[in-house]
Parts: C-alpha cells; structure tokens; sequence
C-alpha cells in the first residue's frame, strides 16, 4: 500500500502542489488459480482482502474478451488478496472459489494496490477520479491441484506466452491500437 499511495501523492514544492496527471495504471502479476492451471490468465474485477472487511471491486479496463482466442485459457472474477500463499488451506481457498466470492485465484498485493488508487482517485483527489486500472495475472500454481503447488517445481517457459499476451493487450490499450 504504502509504495503505490507515496507514488501517487502530489508533487510538493515550498509554495505549490502539483498533482500529478495519472489517466491510468496497469497492473500485471503472477497469482495462484483456484480453476484452471500455470500459465492460464486471470482478469480481476475484484480484490478481496482475506481476513478484514476490505473489499474492492473495480471496472478492470481488460477484459476476457481481449485476451480469448490466443490458446491461453482465460478467467475473470475476483482475486483474494492473502498475507502468504504458504499460509493458505485447501478448505478456505474451496470456500473462497466455490461459494458467492467465486474467486478465481489468490495473489498478495492486489487490494492493497487498488485500496491505494481508490484512496487517491476518490479520497484525496490527487489523480483523476476515473483513473483507469488495468489488471492481469498469470497463473503459476494452482494451490487445489497436487502435484501444481508452488512447491512443486518452477513455472518454467510456461509463463512467458501469457506474459507477452498481457503486456501486448496492455500496450494496446495505452496507444488506442
């Protein structure tokens, strides 16, 4: 949290403030999926901050339209932000996929992130209130699955399709291409 909220402060001087001109920010990450497996994509339009009553949900600019049709499965829905991906149970993260939450996979900075640019969009006024976030994770272990845990080896040249893809859709939009 606090990296991305001092990144968005307003430039103070001795006699002014000047804010800063932000239309957007993109965001990508690796995650653990709770459907699919390593190298699936995951579009948030959530963060859900396990184990307080922080909850943020967004207009994510990408979409899983965006990124169907390129061979790299695609899931949209929200993402449980955790302290520790090793702290994690089967049960709770069954809880946290199955029932209302629909998570679709587990990450550890998403809410604080967007608990940052909300605070500076609608709070303080420091950037544009309709800023633009743009969210994608790549999936590097599926914590529901044996034998596809963190613990079970390295991700490998898996992630290197979907990170492309994430970065090109990225890019695409920050040109209007």
């Amino acid at each position: 949290y606090e990296t991305i909220d001092e990144l968005l402060k307003p430039y103070k001087t001795q006699h002014s403030k000047l804010f800063l001109n932000v239309e957007s920010l993109s965001i990508m990450g690796k995650a653990g999926i709770l459907e699919g497996g390593k190298g699936d994509i995951m579009i948030p339009n959530a963060h859900i901050n396990e184990g307080t009553a922080d909850n943020y949900p967004f207009e994510n600019e990408l979409t899983k339209e965006l990124f169907e049709g390129n061979g790299i499965p695609v899931f949209e829905g929200s993402m449980i932000t955790v302290l520790g991906t090793s702290l994690q149970n089967k049960d709770l993260l069954n809880f946290f996929h199955e029932s209302t939450w629909q998570a679709i996979g587990l990450e550890m900075e998403g809410a604080h992130y967007q608990k940052a640019i909300q605070s500076a969009s609608k709070i303080r006024k420091s950037i544009n209130p309709n800023v633009k976030v743009r969210y994608a994770y790549y999936a590097s272990d599926n914590p529901l699955k044996t034998g596809s845990t963190l613990a079970s080896g390295g991700l490998g040249t898996t992630g290197v399709k979907p990170t492309y893809l994430i970065t090109l859709k990225i890019l695409e939009q920050l040109f209007n291409i």
